[in-house]
Order: C-alpha cells, then sequence, then structure tokens
C-alpha cells in the first residue's frame, strides 16, 4: 500500500476536528476545501480589508482568491510540485459576483495554463463569510501534463482554463455546459421559446453535451465514451434527475462510469442547468478499468464504484437504506441539537464506502478527498462525528458545501464523493 503523505491541522479552528489540508499519494496531490480563512484563527484581515476601510484596496473576491492560491502555491512547492502542475479545479461560489474577481487571482497565480475546471453556483461555502471553496488534484513534476484544445470545447477567455489535460493515462475533462463559449446556449440544445412541446431541456442539454462536448474532448485527448471512469454532474432541478439519468443511461449503459448527480444553484451560462465533468482513461492505457460491487443498497447512489489503477472512484452516495428509507428518518428531524441526521446519515455512507474499500484491498483510512453537499451546513457536525468514529484521528481531507434544498430523496442531508488510494 503506498503511504499517504498528509498534511493536516489537528484541530480546525479550536475544535476537534482534524482536517487533511493536503494528501499526496504516489505522484498525485490533493488540495480539498480552501477557502480564505486560516485555520487557526480564520478570516485574516488581508482577506476582509482594514476593520474601518474593507472596501480599500482590492475586490474582496480577488483577495480570496490570491490568498487561497498563494497558499495552495505554498503547500505544492513543500510537496516539490507547484501550481504549473495543477490537473483539475473545482470551484464554488455563493454568488456569480466572486467569480471575476477570483478569476484575475487565477490567472494572476496560474500564468499561461489553467488547469481544466469546474465552477458552479452553490448556496454557501463552509465558512458562512467566503465567497470561494476550491479544490486541486496536481502531480509531481516529471509527470508530463498535455493540454488539449478540442474545436468547439474551449472556456471564455475570462475564465481561460484548459478544456482538457492528459497526464500518466488519466483524461481531465473541465466542466461542460451546453453552450457555445461567450455565445450561449446552442439552439440545438435549447427547447424553442415558441414550442409548447419539443422535448425537454434536460434532455436536449445532457445529449448535447454528451456528444457535442464529452465525446469531442475524449476523442481529442487519445480517449473514448467507453474509457470514462468518473463524472460529476450538476443539475439545476432535483425534478430533472430521472431525465437526466435517461439520457445518460442511453449513452452509458453498457459503459461503467461512476456518477455523482448534485442539485446546483447556477451556472456561467444564463439558461444553463446542467454542468458536466470527466475523467477517463486514454485508449492506450495499461491501468484496467473495473466495477466493484458490494452490498450496498440500490437506491443508495446512481452509478457504479469504478477502480481504475490506483484509484477507487464510488459514485456519489447517500444514506438510503435496503428498504428505501433514508437511513435515522424516524429519529432525525427531532434531534437536530444532536446533528442526528449527519451523523447516522454520514455513518451510513462511511459503511457503504468501507464495503467498497474492503473489496479494493484498501480502506476509508486512504480517503484522498472526501466531497460533502449538503442542503444544511450544520449537518457537518454530525459528519465530522461518524468520521471519527470511523476512522479516529485520521485527519479528514474534506469540502463542504450547501447545495439548494431540495435534494434527490425527502430527508437526505448529504451527497458524499470520494476518492480513494488502492496501491
Amino acid at each position: 500500500m503506498t503511504m499517504l503523505e498528509v498534511k493536516s491541522v489537528p484541530n480546525l479552528l479550536g475544535t476537534p476536528v482534524p482536517y487533511a489540508y493536503a494528501v499526496k499519494a504516489g505522484p498525485w496531490i490533493f488540495l480539498t476545501g480552501h477557502e480564505a480563512f486560516d485555520f487557526e484563527t480564520g478570516i485574516p484581515e488581508e482577506v476582509t480589508g482594514p476593520p474601518g476601510f474593507p472596501s480599500f484596496g482590492r475586490p474582496r473576491g480577488r483577495r480570496e482568491g490570491d490568498f487561497i492560491l498563494q497558499r495552495m502555491r505554498r503547500i505544492l512547492q513543500e510537496f516539490g510540485s507547484d501550481l504549473g502542475n495543477g490537473l483539475r479545479l473545482d470551484q464554488y461560489y455563493p454568488t456569480p459576483a466572486a467569480v471575476d474577481p477570483y478569476h484575475l487571482a487565477r490567472h494572476a497565480q496560474f500564468g499561461d495554463y489553467i488547469p481544466p475546471s469546474t465552477s458552479v453556483v452553490m448556496e454557501r461555502c463552509f465558512a458562512a463569510d467566503t465567497n470561494i471553496s476550491t479544490s486541486l488534484i496536481a502531480v509531481m513534476p516529471g509527470h508530463e501534463i498535455r493540454r488539449i484544445y478540442p474545436p468547439g470545447v474551449g472556456s471564455a477567455p475570462s475564465s481561460g482554463f484548459t478544456p482538457a489535460a492528459v497526464c500518466d493515462e488519466f483524461v481531465f475533462i473541465a466542466g461542460q455546459m451546453a453552450h457555445n463559449a461567450g455565445h450561449g446556449l446552442d439552439p440545438r440544445a435549447h427547447v424553442p421559446d415558441h414550442a409548447a412541446w419539443a422535448g425537454s431541456e434536460i434532455r436536449k442539454q445532457t445529449e448535447f453535451i454528451i456528444l457535442e462536448k464529452l465525446k469531442p474532448a475524449l476523442e481529442a485527448a487519445g480517449s473514448s465514451l467507453e474509457r470514462s471512469l468518473k463524472a460529476q454532474i450538476y443539475l439545476a432541478r432535483t425534478d430533472d434527475f430521472p431525465d437526466f439519468i435517461d439520457v445518460w443511461n442511453r449513452h452509458y449503459a453498457d459503459i461503467p462510469c461512476a456518477v455523482t448527480v448534485v442539485p446546483t444553484k447556477s451556472f456561467a451560462t444564463a439558461g444553463g442547468i446542467i454542468e458536466i465533468n470527466l475523467l477517463a482513461l486514454t485508449n492506450t492505457a495499461g491501468r484496467k478499468k473495473q466495477v466493484v460491487v458490494a452490498d450496498i443498497p440500490g437506491m443508495a447512489t446512481y452509478g457504479p464504484c469504478v477502480r481504475a489503477g490506483e484509484f477507487l472512484l464510488p459514485s456519489g452516495l447517500m444514506a438510503i437504506g435496503p428498504s428505501g428509507d433514508v437511513v435515522g428518518k424516524t429519529l432525525s428531524p427531532g434531534f437536530g441539537a444532536l446533528s442526528h441526521a449527519g451523523y447516522t446519515q454520514a455513518a451510513a455512507v462511511y459503511e457503504y464506502a468501507d464495503a467498497l474499500c474492503r473489496l479494493s484491498g484498501t480502506s476509508m483510512a486512504n480517503v484522498l478527498r472526501a466531497q460533502y453537499f449538503v442542503p444544511d451546513p450544520t449537518a457537518f457536525a454530525g459528519i465530522a462525528m461518524a468520521w471519527s468514529a470511523k476512522i479516529g484521528a485520521q485527519p479528514h481531507p474534506f469540502v463542504c458545501i450547501q447545495t439548494p434544498p431540495a435534494m434527490p430523496a425527502p430527508g437526505v442531508t448529504l451527497i458524499a464523493d470520494f476518492w480513494i488510494s488502492v496501491l
């Protein structure tokens, strides 16, 4: 088993929560859940601005972006790497107003190469007063990063990210929407305004992204849909989950690919209601894709768990029990003070993930990053208790983001997405 190299704080902001702000497994480095606060003292004056004149200097979003990315650079340099070795960025914002100032910071810190990126608007970040949450996957020097710019699969100049990158047989595809960069939704992905019925918006946008964005990007990178490993899907309406899954399965029914589907507040493009990012293997990869099947309730996830080389990649997990009910649903509503829903649902999710780990010869102690999507951020207290109960003092490489209130099943408090080290 490859030993993880973890950088952490034992008591995040003076609490018993041990937070892993960086995890290295072999050549791969995961920086998860970075926001513009110090791990010991909270949000510093360099982010908030002078107490008597907070609007002095650069915009707040730029200060947050600078703080996050400069810290990420320092951490990567401690490992012997740098931002130029980034392969994937995930960003969440509570307001679109934070995006442009952050992009200025991103251009300043990354220079001419910004890794494949996903940016969506959620209800709030982990800290109530921060406007940006950033997570990064990077690699050590010596592993070539090939930048891919497929025709028609680009990014707006203000964003400037690379649409796809290939490194060590893995293909990282940036978050894709059913639009043409700088021109809005593609007419082929939109129900005409004059039509009372002419297909549904979610079906059209999903189909367009798969065929006109993901497929060409993969082919340009020397890959294909069949080599897909894991997708994250951000949806504006939970009512659209069934139609999305139906269209997705038309293309992926015989292609094992982990999927995490997350309710989302809004997107970069007006009228856009879905964004998809994707991880895949190249067609010539020596690593093999394997499906890991454990005794997990069928409704707990929308897709399979996939192993590829050193990574175990479960689909997004929810605490749905064998009967189809949310775990703890009878007790949890009356015991919010205990964060009962957060604890019981996270404990169930960890048991599901652990079952997949055991079949793959690994354990939850080898989680490289944990993304928690919650409609109520106070659920994290219970999630943290469940982590400690399951993993002990092992530092927690987490990001916790508040989604809109409507979840796939009534009473679901948590959608959990994991990357786990195997080798």
